[in-house]
């Protein structure tokens, strides 16, 4: 089974390997669980504020691994902020409570929500929609080409709409009704753009890490069941059809790993190729969890898409994640840009 092939420090392995473990015993673990038992909610700050320094490589071994568990939006939004405030803001005092998970902090970016609202010097006006983790934030952090932003979730300050999405997850639109003193500036200009660059491709490279395990269990769920139904007196494993149809699924994954594993990679290292290396796996994770989702529903045939299964849940939350890289032409066209 293809898998993300990164290279791993001992402790990273070590990472993964408890992760494993813990969800071999909790299947669907949320936010108290997350951090309170794995210490997750300060995985990517520095061990002086109570984290543990984890980069984009840590982010994205945990992703793949609550892909399946469909545990990662929520926490990716948090911990994306927090990566992104203490390279900035270092001594933050809000750091120490976000490392133990007591408070929660979401990012609003391009990458995390659907429409940015309007940033006007130190306010943001009008409504950021189906932003990502933010239903159960206490801080916000708006990450946009002119400003970055650090705002309370207050609701005299930031009016909320939660909205349950297609596949599970829990989104929020937020109104914005800021007055001169109710935000924090950490950047403008140059500089919080250069920031919020630098946010959007770490959620996408962790997004597509995300989908290639939710495409791994799938797979393993497609070939656990080739093996166990049978039609025609005989598995359908055995039918030469359904067996090319899961090896082409396993060449689907690989190529979409690779460049999932190139991008996490151009992220960790800030290499010139970012760009083009995020815009280039989210181009093929997208075309992956289409063609790896159709092809496990229906080799389950009409169980496929029933809740007795863990399999619609997991293709669900893929083609949401497909949905979330926003529209292939922009990554084509960012792409081409970055390789010119």
């Amino acid at each position: 089974m293809a898998e993300l092939d990164l290279p791993l420090s001992d402790e990273q392995q070590m990472l993964r390997d408890s992760i494993q473990r813990f969800l071999a015993d909790n299947v669907r673990p949320g936010w108290r669980e997350l951090s309170e038992s794995l210490g997750l909610a300060g995985l990517a700050l520095p061990e002086s504020a109570g984290g543990f320094g984890g980069g984009p490589i840590d982010i994205a071994v945990v992703m793949a691994e609550l892909g399946p568990a469909l545990a990662g939006a929520d926490w990716l939004s948090h911990v994306a902020a927090t990566a992104l405030l203490a390279r900035v803001v270092p001594d933050h005092p809000a750091l120490a409570g976000l490392a133990v998970g007591g408070r929660r902090i979401a990012i609003v970016c391009t990458a995390s929500t659907a429409a940015m609202p309007v940033v006007d010097g130190e306010l943001a006006r009008g409504s950021a929609a189906l932003v990502a983790g933010a239903a159960e934030a206490d801080l916000l952090l708006l990450a946009s080409d002119e400003a970055l932003l650090l705002i309370p979730a207050d609701g005299d300050k930031v009016e909320q709409r939660h909205r349950i999405m297609h596949d599970g997850s829990v989104s929020a639109d937020l109104a914005f009704t800021l007055k001169p003193g109710d935000t924090t500036s950490l950047a403008s200009g140059d500089a919080a753009r250069l920031w919020a660059d630098y946010a959007n491709d770490l959620i996408l490279a962790a997004r597509c890490a995300e989908a290639v395990g939710l495409m791994q269990q799938m797979i393993t769920d497609s070939i656990d069941y080739l093996g166990q139904r049978k039609q025609f007196g005989a598995m359908i494993g055995s039918f030469q059809s359904l067996r090319h149809r899961a090896a082409d699924m396993q060449l689907v994954l690989m190529k979409a790993a690779a460049l999932t594993e190139a991008a996490i990679l151009a992220v960790d290292q800030a290499r010139a190729d970012r760009a083009q290396a995020v815009s280039a796996a989210c181009v093929e994770v997208g075309d992956a969890v289409r063609i790896v989702g159709e092809s496990a529903v229906q080799i389950h045939g009409a169980m496929g898409l029933t809740e007795e299964l863990n399999l619609g849940g997991h293709f669900k939350r893929a083609l949401a994640i497909a949905a979330a890289f926003g529209p292939r032409a922009g990554h084509l066209a960012r792409f081409a840009e970055a390789a010119a």
